[in-house]
């Protein structure tokens, strides 16, 4: 019986506390500042990790690209596949050898 009267006790104790809460004065515009506050941070965040590659440096980063492509299919256009692929087999001793000789 002591058990269940300590217990209602302190339920009579808390639903008392209850009464004594009482409203928060804050300003107004708390949320939006807090917000604000928040937001900001994660902006600068985002700033410096992308800061070094500023629109100069991808201009410049495009046209080193285009340059490259333009003198890679240049060079292209100017080989023929013939002579790549002789190449190659002399280099490898691929090719095989259309004159017949007793001597060899």
């Amino acid at each position: 019986m002591k058990a269940n009267n300590n217990i209602a006790e302190k339920v009579k104790s808390t639903f008392e506390s209850i009464d004594h809460i009482q409203d928060i004065k804050t300003s107004p515009f708390f949320k939006d500042k807090t917000m604000r506050k928040l937001f900001d941070a994660k902006v600068a965040e985002d700033k410096i990790v992308f800061s070094w590659f500023t629109p100069k440096l991808q201009l410049a980063s495009l046209v080193c690209v285009i340059a490259l492509n333009i003198f890679a299919f240049i060079q292209l256009k100017s080989t023929t596949y013939d002579s790549n692929v002789s190449n190659f087999a002399e280099n490898y001793s691929l090719s095989t050898n259309s004159e017949t000789s007793i001597l060899n």
